[in-house]
């Protein structure tokens, strides 16, 4: 089993970090001295269950999180720092800090380092999140001790239950947009108009004209989609928000 260590200090760490062609080093004072963070661990980089849904989710967030009080978000794995920041390049999570812990210290230090030897991984953290105020511990969310890699409890929409169980999250935006169109560019400023955050989908560097008639009916841009149902153009988003 693991035990939980909310009220306790986190482990001091020194975390060499690769930032341009230096070496950074990183100390948990600095990371946590009078700041609110959360911090999710994760087995590994690149790793699926970590690349699609906990790690997005928490950058997707993000900026829910800011407006109830959080400094920061971290992202904690036993991977060496060319590894993370690699990671970091492919996710375009910009607003999350990713922390290499090569060596292991820290999550051992949580008492979250776990072998996975079976699957070649060696030691490895355990997935967990932490709500952390001025370096110590007041939540957190440990997965149960399973076979295999479970993800319940440690998502980013079970801390923000946690930290404001009263927020109410705008519904998803995406949508599909290609450089030079004018009306993409009145879409896009209608919904920063309103304070919206949403996902652009760029035909030719996310996308092709193929998937946007795949999912869409249709293959002229913008097309906006809302909670999972189709809006269509600039127009049809415009009706849509005034009423």
């Amino acid at each position: 089993m693991f035990t939980s260590r909310e009220g306790q200090s986190v482990p001091q760490t020194t975390f060499h970090t690769r930032q341009g062609d230096r070496w950074v080093d990183i100390t948990t004072d600095e990371l946590f001295a009078n700041k609110t963070v959360i911090l999710f661990s994760l087995p590994g980089a690149f790793t699926p269950t970590c690349s699609s849904s906990h790690l997005p989710r928490y950058n997707e967030l993000a900026p829910v999180f800011k407006q109830h009080g959080v400094d920061s978000i971290l992202c904690v794995s036993v991977n060496d720092t060319f590894v993370m920041n690699a990671w970091k390049s492919e996710q375009s999570a910009e607003n999350i800090t990713f922390i290499p812990d090569g060596n292991g210290e820290f999550t051992k230090g949580m008492d979250m380092l776990v072998e996975k030897a079976d699957l070649g991984f060696g030691p490895r953290s355990w997935r967990y999140s932490m709500l952390v105020r001025n370096g110590v511990v007041e939540k957190m969310f440990i997965e149960p001790n399973k076979p295999g890699d479970p993800f319940e409890v440690s998502d980013a929409d079970t801390m923000l239950k946690y930290l404001a169980p009263d927020c109410k999250l705008q519904e998803s935006i995406s949508l599909f947009t290609k450089p030079g169109c004018p009306f993409c560019s009145k879409a896009k400023q209608m919904l920063q108009d309103r304070g919206l955050q949403y996902e652009e989908i760029i035909l030719g560097t996310d996308a092709t004209t193929v998937s946007l008639r795949a999912v869409s009916g249709r293959s002229t841009v913008p097309q906006v989609y809302i909670g999972g149902r189709h809006i269509g153009g600039s127009d049809d988003l415009e009706s849509y928000l005034a009423a």
